[in-house]
Parts: C-alpha cells; structure tokens; sequence
C-alpha cells in the first residue's frame, strides 16, 4: 500500500517530498469498481508533497492502462490514462469555510498516515471517460437495441423529429377530399 507519515512531510529539512513509483491495485479497489473497471496495470505514479500549514499539500501524476467498459455494449476497451490531481491532507477535521475556501480536497488523515493508495484509485475512477467505445463501435456507429426499442443517434433522432406528421394534423389531412371530388 502506497502511504507517507504527514509529519516526514511536515518536518523535512527538504522544501518538498517527491516520490515516483508504480503502484498495484488491491482486490477490494477492483472489486468495489467492477462495473467501472475490468482492469487497471502499469500504474505509474510521481508527484511532490510540501507542507504548507495547516496542510501537507500532494500535487500527482498517474499514467496507467485501464480495460473498461465501453459506454454502449460493456463490452471491454482499452484505454491508456495519463491525468494529474491535488489534495491537502490535514490533521484535523477541516471547517465547512475552509472546505469551502479551497478548492482541492481536504482528506483526514489518521494515525499521521496519508492513504495515497487510496487517493490514486479513486482519482482512476473519476478520470475514466463517460463516453468510451469499442473500435467497432466508433466507426461502424453501433447503438444497442431490443425487443421493441433501440438506441439511435442524435443526428437520427433529430431526422425523425422533422420527418414525422402530428397526428391530430393527420387526420386533417383527408378532410377535404370529399369536397373536392364533389366539385368535379
């Protein structure tokens, strides 16, 4: 597991803490995510930590190589993510104003220990695409369908929309054609 005392980072002569190394991901991390990931390797992370107080501030990189779901089918798709993100990790339970006052997460901490483990997986999770799609499914532009109903693209749905008559006109439309057989 991926962690570092609060007070090394507090108490170092060095202005910054930097650490690079590769990082596994736990079984109950892929059991928890198993319908937002299938699989995640080659978790690479760096990033420096200073203190700034009241907080140890940790700004990270992470690449890593994902197999997920894709968006339309779940069918499994590979893809590589490289994101960067920003927490502050404090001793204390932190006050709604500073909540409010900051803009990257408060985490914390216990027992001086600061959980990087646990702030790389969840920052996977929120950096995997909402839209992702096998390569059959980009360029063959399949939507999924069912007894009775399917999935349609918005440029299709909108051809609909012009195409189709209002029913109440509808039956308007053959109104008329009595009279004009009478007038004949």
């Amino acid at each position: 597991m991926l962690s570092i005392n609060f007070s090394k980072v507090k108490n170092n002569a060095a202005p910054m803490v930097h650490i690079e190394c590769e990082v596994e991901v736990r079984p109950e991390f892929l059991k928890r995510s198993q319908k937002l990931l299938y699989q995640a390797k080659n978790i690479k992370v760096s990033g420096d930590l200073f203190y700034d107080e009241p907080y140890v501030t940790g700004n990270f990189k992470v690449s890593a190589d994902l197999v997920v779901p894709s968006s339309r089918s779940l069918a499994p798709v590979d893809d590589h993510e490289e994101f960067s993100f920003t927490e502050n990790y404090s001793q204390d339970k932190p006050t709604k104003d500073e909540l409010d006052e900051n803009p990257d997460p408060i985490v914390t901490i216990n027992n001086d220990t600061i959980d990087l483990q646990t702030a790389v997986e969840d920052n996977i999770l929120l950096n995997i695409p909402t839209t992702i799609l096998t390569e059959k499914e980009k360029d063959e532009h399949i939507y999924p369908e069912g007894k009775g109903w399917e999935v349609v693209s918005e440029k299709a749905f909108d051809e609909g929309k012009k195409n189709q008559i209002n029913p109440a006109f509808a039956k308007l439309k053959g109104l008329f054609d009595d009279q004009n057989k009478n007038k004949k």
